[in-house]
C-alpha cells in the first residue's frame, strides 16, 4: 500500500525492501533514505521524465556533485535548492505521494 504522509513513507524504512507496489520513483527515494544511494541511482536514471530529472538531481547533490546536480535541476525544469538536503527528500516523497 502506498503511504499517504512522509511518515508512513519513514516507517517502512524498517522493512528490508520497499513494497513491489510502488512507483519506481518512490521506490528509488526509499533506497535513498535506507543510505543506498547507489541502487537509488540506478533506479533513477532509468525514468526519463521530469521526476526522474529531478530525483538524479538530488542524488548528485547528495553526492557532491553541484555541475552534475545542475544539469538535472534545469532538466527537471527546477531550480538549484536552498535548502537541506533532508528537507528536500521530505518534498520529493510527498511529491510522490
Amino acid at each position: 500500500m502506498k503511504p499517504k504522509t512522509y511518515e508512513e513513507f519513514e516507517a517502512t524504512l524498517k522493512q528490508s525492501t520497499p513494497p513491489k507496489e510502488w512507483s519506481e520513483p518512490l521506490k528509488s527515494l526509499w533506497f535513498d533514505a535506507k543510505d543506498d544511494w547507489e541502487a537509488s541511482h540506478d533506479i533513477a536514471q532509468e525514468f526519463h521524465s521530469q521526476m526522474g530529472s529531478w530525483i538524479h538531481a538530488y542524488l548528485h547533490r547528495k553526492e557532491g556533485d553541484e555541475w552534475n546536480a545542475g544539469y538535472w535541476y534545469r532538466q527537471a525544469g527546477k531550480p538549484f535548492p536552498e535548502y537541506s538536503l533532508e528537507e528536500e527528500l521530505k518534498v520529493l516523497v510527498e511529491a510522490n505521494l
